[in-house]
């Protein structure tokens, strides 16, 4: 009578049988890993989407929200100064929702401020109550709140008319009131972020000084 044949693996099976499975499970968890990052990248995208949209509604509609009203000087029958600015600041006047903890018409000064620890820079506002063309100051004064940061840098630019042309002027870098004595038609903000793409270019329509509006 035949013996009859035994079953099962040899060693070399099983050997090759678990670097198979070795080999799958590597390319598994590198599978999951590489989704885990992607969807790690892609929330960041998204949030730092919402920040940008976020941080340019906020000062579209506080520039959009600007009023005739003088915040400095005035002396000697010259008009205060209702707007001014320059690459790195920026000052006028708006109302304050009430959902800001605040209401009334509040000094605006947005500033591009260096970012601690020399990591780029930040954008801040500071706001503060105007009174009949007069600063009223908290005490203690509140700091300027940092808007978002950090950046690797924020520029800002302004077109205004030109009246001896008669049409609208060159971006500038600067507007100064005691030469203008009027606000800009536009204010351009160019923000670069610490990382990724830079952000659109927002360019804002300011409101124009209604006639006889009290300086």
């Amino acid at each position: 009578m035949m013996a009859r044949r035994q079953c099962g693996f040899t060693l070399l099976e099983v050997l090759v049988a678990t670097a198979l499975l070795a080999a799958g499970l590597v390319l598994a968890f590198a599978s999951v890993r590489s989704v885990q990052a992607v969807s790690a990248r892609g929330e960041a995208m998204v949030a730092a989407n919402e920040q940008m949209r976020g941080v340019l509604d906020v000062l579209r509609a506080r520039l959009q929200s600007a009023l005739p009203i003088g915040f400095e000087g005035g002396d000697d029958g010259i008009p205060a100064v209702r707007f001014d600015g320059d690459e790195k600041r920026l000052r006028f006047v708006a109302d304050v929702p009430g959902y800001f903890g605040r209401g009334g018409p509040y000094l605006h000064e947005l500033r591009v401020d260096p970012a601690p620890a020399g990591e780029g820079v930040q954008l801040r506002l500071r706001l503060v109550l105007v009174s009949a063309g007069q600063l009223l100051e908290e005490q203690p004064p509140r700091p300027a709140e940092v808007i978002t940061a950090p950046l690797r840098s924020v520029s800002l630019r302004y077109r205004g008319w030109d009246p001896q042309r008669g049409r609208l002027g060159e971006w500038q870098a600067q507007w100064r009131w005691d030469e203008q004595m009027r606000p800009p038609q536009f204010v351009a903000i160019s923000v670069q972020p610490a990382s990724g793409p830079a952000w659109p270019e927002m360019i804002v329509a300011i409101p124009q000084q209604r006639p006889g509006a009290d300086p």
